[in-house]
């Protein structure tokens, strides 16, 4: 009986835990469409918060090497701390600009994957021959539009790429959430109607 109690007891932690799970999955599906409404207000947010997560990444990365000065990093820990405070200050001070330059290097990756990807199925042909084709020519497509509308791009871009990552990131966790509550009550249910061995 008492090994009954037990699994009752875990299996219903377990149903609370992917509970939890799935209420942080509605808190990002509703923050994704929020941000998709408001890509501009989104763009600004994700470039502020990127600039003060390198400020304050660079600024914990010089105390450390701070306190590991008698080491041979300390020098390339002072570098990169004051690269990243350095890049962090610019961001906070000038977020449209850090933003129109990340909009410009999302569309040249977008270009090159496109291209690669296209050349790549060409010359190889696999399995995944037509799949690999209209990923590529997705990424191509995409990088012209984008790359096309530069510098007015920039104000929506990166905000609406982060808005469809949380979105997409929301329905994962909310669909685990569900789908671990279901399992554990099946499981939980196939173990109760099981015959109680005495000890």
């Amino acid at each position: 009986m008492a090994r009954s109690g037990k699994s009752r007891d875990g299996a219903a932690r377990m149903r609370r835990d992917f509970s939890w799970l799935a209420v942080l999955g509605v808190i990002l599906v509703l923050a994704g469409l929020v941000g998709l409404v408001y890509t501009g207000v989104a763009t600004l947010t994700s470039m502020l918060l990127f600039g003060w997560l390198l400020l304050i990444g660079g600024i914990i990365g010089l105390l450390h090497a701070v306190q590991a000065r008698g080491t041979n990093y300390f020098w390339l820990g002072v570098v990169v701390s004051g690269l990243n405070i350095a890049a962090g200050v610019v961001v906070i001070r000038l977020p449209h600009a850090a933003a129109a330059a990340l909009t410009m290097f999302a569309a040249l990756l977008f270009l090159s994957a496109g291209i690669f990807r296209l050349v790549g199925s060409m010359v190889v042909r696999g399995p995944q021959f037509g799949w690999t084709l209209l990923l590529g020519v997705f990424d191509l497509l995409l990088g012209i539009l984008v790359l096309g509308s530069w510098p007015s791009s920039s104000q929506y871009v990166i905000g609406c790429f982060i808005s469809l990552s949380l979105l997409f990131d929301g329905l994962g966790l909310i669909a685990t959430g569900f789908g671990g509550r279901r399992i554990v009550g099946l499981v939980a249910e196939e173990r109760a109607a099981e015959p109680v061995q005495p000890d």
